[in-house]
């Protein structure tokens, strides 16, 4: 009695420094999970910072390949770097849970969301892809939906925080919140995107670009979501179109969502399928003003759809407005749910 009998895993976080490797550590600790030993890596210019997790003082490395030597999982909390070190990572052993769009729709590479497709998880080759924020929280919704029903088509509008574009975003913000307070001029340096040549103001302003534009007018985040959707939902027969706009919020993206059905599916069936799925809270009480938020889905794990109703214009339509926090079940937790998986079903 007493013996500690729970095998644990060595863990390596690609990105500690930042936004969503920040989230790992802090679920790491929340959900328990069974790590040995704990490698934070990040590149040159962030090596050497102290992290203090969990009683210990943990020092960033720089990521070379040999820090991935004796590593069962590799948390990548996205980027270049994935490109260069998730084939290291295989070669030594790892699997690679990747949180950026390096390896998403490679046919070889599984994109996974756990409660809606973890089947595929067992394809994988050493390398793990998951999905873009906006398409985790939007397949969410859909899948129980599709189940059922099969959805023909979805138009998506999104409204994403600006922690989806990284620490500086949200300094951004704040700074320009603040200067318009005091009357100064504002400055604009990060967004649409850092590495664009242009940049807008975001406080008090929303900016329907995120990422660049491709040639066919929609920009590169908006394809990330019919792409995705259809890999993850193994449906490329779905008509998707999504226009995404980043908005004055910190955190937690919200989406208008409309989809058109192959047969008829009550507003009472579509609330308890939504309502059963793992993972999904049904917040949708319109006498008593309740709806999804942003501001309340914060710091949740699970993605909150409300406003719920027919459209009129099909002959098999509805509405919904869908939100979750794109750090977390977005991103940090999603990625954690795969490694859980893995372990429960033993593929480490």
């Amino acid at each position: 009695m007493g013996v500690d009998l729970v095998k644990k895993y060595n863990v390596a976080i690609l990105g500690a420094t930042g936004v969503v490797g920040q989230e790992f550590l802090k679920l790491i600790e929340e959900r328990n999970f069974p790590y040995a030993e704990l490698k934070l890596l990040a590149s040159e210019r962030s090596a050497g910072k102290k992290i203090e997790f969990m009683g210990k003082t943990f020092v960033v490395e720089e990521a070379v390949p040999d820090s991935f030597n004796d590593v069962h999982i590799a948390l990548f909390a996205g980027g270049s770097a994935s490109k260069t070190f998730a084939p290291e990572a295989v070669k030594r052993g790892a699997v690679v849970i990747d949180n950026s769009s390096t390896f998403r729709m490679d046919p070889n590479v599984p994109l996974i969301v756990p409660e809606v497709n973890p089947e595929a998880i067992r394809n994988h080759q050493g390398i793990i892809a998951n999905p873009n924020c906006s398409t985790i929280i939007m397949v969410m919704a859909l899948k129980p939906i599709h189940d059922r029903a099969k959805i023909k088509r979805v138009v998506v509008s999104t409204y994403q925080a600006v922690s989806g574009a990284g620490k500086e975003a949200i300094d951004e913000l704040t700074n320009q919140v603040k200067s318009i307070g005091a009357n100064r001029p504002v400055t604009a340096k990060i967004l649409p995107s850092a590495s664009l040549e242009k940049h807008y103001q975001i406080a008090f302003n929303l900016i329907p670009q995120i990422d660049k534009f491709l040639d066919s007018g929609y920009t590169k985040e908006e394809i990330k979501m019919v792409d995705e959707t259809h890999k993850i939902l193994n449906d490329d027969s779905i008509g998707i179109t999504a226009t995404t706009v980043r908005v004055p919020v910190y955190r937690s993206h919200s989406e208008s969502v409309n989809i058109e059905l192959e047969k008829d599916l009550s507003i009472e069936e579509t609330k308890a399928l939504l309502a059963e799925f793992p993972g999904v809270v049904v917040q949708d009480d319109p006498v008593q003003m309740e709806y999804p938020m942003p501001l309340f889905v914060s710091d949740r794990d699970e993605v909150f759809v409300g406003r719920i109703r027919k459209d009129s214009s099909v002959k098999y339509g509805l509405n919904m407005w869908v939100v979750g926090d794109q750090i977390r079940k977005g991103a940090a937790l999603n990625a954690l749910q795969i490694a859980e998986y893995m372990i429960d079903n033993n593929l480490v």
